[in-house]
């Protein structure tokens, strides 16, 4: 293999390979024994690696995988001591590894502790080549190297894997078109370097449970809303996760906000999702079809405004969903909140969503609780 930059690259801005060698699999309990990075980039290439003190025994059977020793990293720099160094080396450059997932995550929790951000985008060379070679059943670093005649300087050591992975993507760019690469690239990259002020960090600040969630894009205009039982991992799944189509990629370039909201669970996300797409328009949604036979209006059954009770099963806390002449008002904490949310709208003008989506389920015995009077209760 060359040591030159590729004339054509797939991707013509600075890259990274890693490979890290650790205590054992956990970034909670373990610790980074070695990292090594292989740089390629118009400048050219160069090689960075170093043994870690992990500040933990190194177990048996780890030493004798990778030939690191408690003996060989006793001296080394803390992980610490380097994070600075480090930082400089891999910033601003696409994150290449295998089993990418499992390298950044011991980095980002490393970086972390030193008081330092790490969020590259990441490409895994694991689920590249899936894409590539579909047919092929194995796809670990030993499978990649008899499949591809790569040359190991050693193995499970970081610097000699690193070089594996420089050597892994060379052939690739002997073997298919680089038009072919970058579509499967593109694809493939998870992104988390996210424009504005869109981080990791903020998603996982997002509802795990029920919910629906809104992007926008430049001038805040709407892009796309929906719902999902698993909410922040949908928003991450669609902003940092493989883009399976040309619609997902476009998407996720052009998403400069997100905003969302607890539903207690599907029901009130079907009615929060129905009345953001009527509300925001937004332009990756699809317009619902209204036909010549939908109602303009319809008998409202009961006496007043109404709350629908919605609990998740792990969680403790319920959401009372409001409705009053087939129109959704929005959700409460406690059946008081959804009285005044109710007194709050005198006129509410029927919604052809709402009155599709509550016909179906009071059809199916939903229980409610009428808000008669703006105040006293019944459970029907």
């Amino acid at each position: 293999m060359s040591d030159q930059y590729l004339p054509s690259p797939a991707i013509d801005t600075p890259i990274v390979f890693v490979d890290l060698e650790t205590t054992g699999g956990s970034v909670t309990d373990h610790r980074i024994t070695e990292i090594g990075v292989v740089e390629a980039g118009p400048q050219g290439i160069s090689r960075w690696s170093t043994l870690v003190d992990p500040g933990q025994p190194i177990p048996p059977f780890i030493q004798q995988l990778t030939g690191i020793t408690d003996d060989m990293v006793r001296g080394a720099p803390t992980f610490a001591a380097i994070a600075p160094e480090l930082l400089e080396r891999l910033n601003g450059k696409l994150f290449i590894a295998h089993n990418a997932s499992f390298d950044r995550g011991f980095l980002r929790t490393e970086f972390r502790r030193a008081g330092l951000a790490f969020n590259p985008d990441v490409l895994c060379t694991v689920r590249l080549s899936r894409a590539l070679s579909p047919d092929e059943k194995r796809h670990g670093l030993d499978a990649l190297i008899g499949r591809h005649s790569l040359i190991p300087l050693a193995r499970h050591r970081a610097l000699a894997d690193a070089d594996l992975l420089w050597q892994f993507w060379q052939c690739l760019h002997s073997l298919w078109p680089v038009d072919v690469l970058r579509e499967k690239i593109e694809r493939t990259v998870r992104r988390y370097r996210i424009a504005g002020e869109i981080t990791e960090d903020f998603i996982d600040t997002a509802p795990a449970g029920c919910g629906v969630y809104a992007f926008y894009g430049e001038a805040d205009a709407p892009l796309f809303v929906g719902r999902s039982v698993r909410l922040r991992q949908r928003v991450r799944a669609h902003l940092v996760g493989e883009r399976r189509s040309a619609r997902e990629v476009r998407l996720a370039q052009q998403v400069r906000r997100v905003e969302w909201r607890a539903t207690g669970g599907e029901l009130g996300a079907l009615l929060a999702e129905a009345q953001w797409v009527a509300t925001l328009r937004p332009a990756h949604n699809r317009v619902p079809r209204v036909s010549r036979g939908d109602p303009t209006d319809a008998p409202w059954p009961f006496d007043g405004p109404i709350a629908i009770e919605e609990r998740e099963e792990d969680e403790g806390a319920g959401l009372y969903h409001v409705v009053d002449r087939w129109r959704y008002l929005g959700s409460a904490a406690s059946l008081e909140q959804a009285t005044e949310l109710a007194a709050a709208h005198v006129e509410p003008a029927f919604e052809l969503s709402t009155y599709r989506i509550l016909q179906s389920h009071l059809a199916r015995g939903l229980r409610v609780t009428t808000l008669a009077g703006r105040g006293a209760a019944a459970v029907l």
